[in-house]
């Protein structure tokens, strides 16, 4: 049998994780959020941080089960929360005085994921 999903051991290990807490939380973003990070690599979310820029104001908070790249520029402050970032877009994150985090330290921070933003 051939094996199928991702063959990444620390996404695999993300996405049993992001089930547990949405058990264990009785909340559906993480359950969504993990079956987007299972779907196969190229059809996973790449955002770029003008999109970033676009939808979102002041202060939210945005999840991208996928990279999130460094296209464009960020003019207000945001807590990103993604699976990889590119140099760039890291840094253009942080000048703009927000926050790149991992998708662990936004459910530590916010566990029932209100206010929270998918982006794809």
């Amino acid at each position: 049998m051939k094996r199928t999903g991702p063959t990444d051991i620390n996404l695999r290990r993300l996405i049993r994780y992001l089930r547990k807490k949405s058990n264990e939380e009785g909340v559906k973003i993480w359950k969504d959020i993990a079956w987007r990070l299972e779907r196969p690599r190229r059809q996973r979310a790449e955002v770029n941080v003008s999109k970033i820029n676009r939808y979102t104001k002041d202060g939210d908070m945005v999840v991208v089960p996928g990279s999130v790249l460094g296209a464009g520029n960020l003019d207000h402050k945001v807590i990103v929360a993604a699976w990889k970032f590119s140099e760039k877009a890291r840094e253009k994150i942080i000048k703009a005085g927000g926050e790149a985090i991992t998708i662990e330290e936004l459910i530590e921070r916010n566990p029932k994921g209100s206010g929270v933003i998918i982006m794809e």
